[in-house]
């Protein structure tokens, strides 16, 4: 592909599809049709269609193709055994009525990225390969970055068997049900140890770039972050024969709680975020038993988080005992904060610079991904391309198509620099 998204040749010949082309491919995979947004969930008919397309474009350019005990695909350029290899991708997936950005625009933007590199001409010394992680999102089973996650062993094969959806289908059963092994699952450290650098390019989530007016930045750190799920448990009773003052209705502490988040976060300069209910029975004339609510907080530091999370439980208790509530607070899952590899972050400075002297903003992000759970077993980085409203995980998500183009070459630049060195 050149620099503008036009096609190129891949080997034998063959004409690859532009980035645009990559991107109309993909639009109405999953695509909901009232409203706009995406439901491709893990190992779904949506996602067996994402996958489908990601080999298609492995084997149209000649990349030997496979898939990890986990799920996981990828396309190499180069031996997947020599080691030291540089690889770039994001996820196909989506959370609930989600946008086409987050995640695709990474994977569509890798390939594009190494038919420009074919275009120049680029040699390079080290193997270069695509990834496709699943589960990024978390949408169907509740864990984010499940495939990042089982590779890296931050999450075991027996809590990933007990993962289950909103319909009681365990993960490994889904798995099955798609064609894969779940009995193969776990740790790859083998697999992880050939890799010399991971870059993730993503939408940016939220609207840093778009305010100081540059199409491309790098990421310093991802926030501490975390899932916490509340269970208000009250007693079920007639909506229209009991007293007020004889009611234990749960939803009056959830609805509290979640007012008493909104301030605790706003207080700290953190974000905190009540966004799924589940409500029992769940009846329009039925006072419920039992409010459960989850809970995604995100913060700069470690301490700012745990002074958030700890203030709206202490409320909630507070709320509950009021009410006559009884309440219970997990947490289920946890992602300390990630500072990238300072040394890789700085190349991507340097390379993106070379030629132009210019400085490439560096910001953090309050979002997880599959680069800050690697992180902690070989070197990332990632690159975020502008988003003028800053909206994510929404139909509205959006960038400009030179944006994407120029987070295409700035992804090029990187991967011939550090496949070159």
């Amino acid at each position: 592909m050149r620099a503008d998204g036009a096609p190129s040749v891949g080997p034998a010949g063959h004409r690859t599809p532009s980035f645009q082309e990559m991107w109309r491919e993909l639009l109405p995979v999953g695509r909901h049709p009232d409203s706009g947004g995406y439901r491709r969930y893990a190992w779904t008919g949506a996602d067996a269609e994402c996958r489908a397309w990601f080999k298609e474009q492995a084997e149209a350019r000649g990349l030997a193709y496979e898939v990890d005990r986990n799920g996981n695909q990828w396309a190499w350029l180069g031996d997947p055994t020599a080691g030291d290899a540089v690889v770039t991708g994001s996820h196909l997936d989506s959370v609930p009525d989600g946008g086409a950005f987050d995640g695709p625009l990474g994977v569509v933007s890798s390939f594009a990225a190494l038919d420009e590199l074919r275009g120049r001409g680029t040699r390079f010394d080290k193997p270069l390969a695509i990834v496709n992680f699943g589960d990024e999102e978390g949408a169907r089973f509740g864990l984010a970055c499940v495939g990042s996650r089982l590779t890296a062993g931050q999450l075991t094969v027996e809590q990933a068997h007990r993962l289950t959806d909103a319909d009681g289908v365990t993960l490994p059963r889904a798995m099955e049900a798609a064609g894969y092994d779940p009995d193969a699952i776990g740790a790859d450290p083998e697999r992880l140890a050939r890799i010399g650098a991971f870059v993730e390019l993503h939408v940016e989530q939220g609207r840093a770039l778009d305010l100081s007016g540059d199409r491309v930045g790098i990421a310093s750190a991802i926030w501490p972050h975390g899932r916490w799920r509340f269970d208000f448990r009250g007693e079920a009773n007639h909506a229209g024969t009991t007293r007020l003052v004889d009611r234990r209705d749960p939803m009056l502490s959830y609805a509290e709680t979640v007012l008493a988040a909104r301030r605790e976060a706003a207080l700290a300069g953190a974000v905190a975020t009540f966004g799924k209910i589940s409500v029992e029975p769940n009846g329009v004339n039925a006072i419920p038993s039992l409010v459960r609510g989850w809970l995604d907080s995100r913060a700069a530091d470690q301490g700012t988080l745990d002074t958030v999370v700890g203030g709206i439980e202490k409320a909630a208790r507070e709320y509950a005992d009021a009410h006559g509530i009884d309440l219970d607070v997990v947490r289920e899952s946890f992602t300390p904060v990630v500072e990238f590899d300072h040394a890789l972050r700085d190349e991507l400075g340097r390379l993106l610079g070379k030629d132009t002297g210019l400085t490439v903003p560096v910001l953090g992000t309050g979002a997880g991904h599959d680069a800050g759970i690697l992180s902690g077993s070989i070197p990332t980085a990632m690159l975020f391309v502008r988003n003028p409203t800053g909206v994510s995980h929404s139909p509205a998500e959006s960038a400009a198509e030179d944006d994407c183009l120029a987070g295409v070459h700035a992804l090029a630049d990187v991967l011939e620099g550090l496949a070159r060195t």
